[in-house]
């Protein structure tokens, strides 16, 4: 995942597409530096957009998968609500 800065930093090299070039040419700039930050080669670049930790809310305080937006009601993993006064101790 990428902070907001890091996130600038990678699709600042969003090429301007050319008709008939190879879809990985021109995205070798924007798919090196997504590596250079998180270790892991990419292959899609269209991928690189879903990795914004902004785009996301805190994590579950049942499963701690992240919310799927920072407005979320209900954790999409585990479907707990946000708001539940129960903690995941109270055997429930």
């Amino acid at each position: 995942m990428l902070d907001d800065d890091e996130y600038r930093r990678v699709t600042l090299l969003w090429p301007a597409i050319e008709r008939g070039n190879n879809l990985q040419e021109p995205f070798a700039a924007m798919l090196a530096e997504y590596k250079r930050i998180t270790g892991f080669r990419e292959t899609n670049p269209n991928a690189v957009f879903h990795h914004r930790l902004s785009a996301y809310g805190p994590p579950c305080r049942f499963c701690s998968k992240p919310m799927r937006t920072p407005q979320a009601k209900v954790c999409g993993s585990c479907m707990k609500p946000v708001g539940d006064a129960r903690s995941p101790t109270d055997g429930q």
